[in-house]
């Protein structure tokens, strides 16, 4: 059984026809093409798949696209304002060099973003490291991801994003 289904991605408008049991993760990556948004676990424990819907992460893994019906989602790729441009989040992990392989890097930055956002752009390490929970990552030790939240943080409040 397919259904049509419409949501605003990355700031435009898109549509299809899925099966009913299509979740988001692969609406965007084998539908529209985004693959940054990345499939690390298939049970929702990785955090490699975490987008932002109506302006909330979620895991992407965990909702069918035929329940966005409608509603706005931005992926890794819809962040940075331009080609030349990072998102402050995008910048913070750049400087302070928060990826390795990089595979759950676009999770733990649509996650950093949300969680920046949440705590009204003031953080500390230990609400970092516990935030960070639903986000893996198999090659860091976090040192520096953390690093790279707590330094965009105020970045992003400047940028008033």
């Amino acid at each position: 059984m397919t259904i049509s289904v419409a949501m605003t991605v990355n700031g435009k408008s898109v549509s299809g026809k899925v099966e009913a049991r299509t979740l988001l993760v692969q609406f965007l990556r084998e539908h529209l093409g985004l693959t940054g948004t990345h499939v690390g676990c298939d049970t929702s424990q990785c955090g490699a798949c975490v987008v932002h819907v109506d302006g909330k992460s979620i895991k992407s893994c965990t909702i069918l696209a035929c329940q966005l019906d409608g509603a706005k989602v931005t992926t890794i790729e819809g962040l940075a304002p331009s080609a030349d441009k990072l998102h402050p989040m995008q910048e913070a992990f750049r400087e302070n060099h928060a990826l390795q392989c990089g595979f759950c890097t676009p999770g733990m930055v649509m996650s950093a973003i949300d969680m920046v956002k949440r705590n009204n752009y003031q953080l500390d390490e230990k609400t970092v490291r516990r935030e960070l929970e639903g986000n893996l990552c198999r090659c860091t030790g976090y040192h520096n991801i953390v690093k790279a939240i707590l330094a965009a943080a105020p970045a992003m409040k400047s940028a008033g994003v």
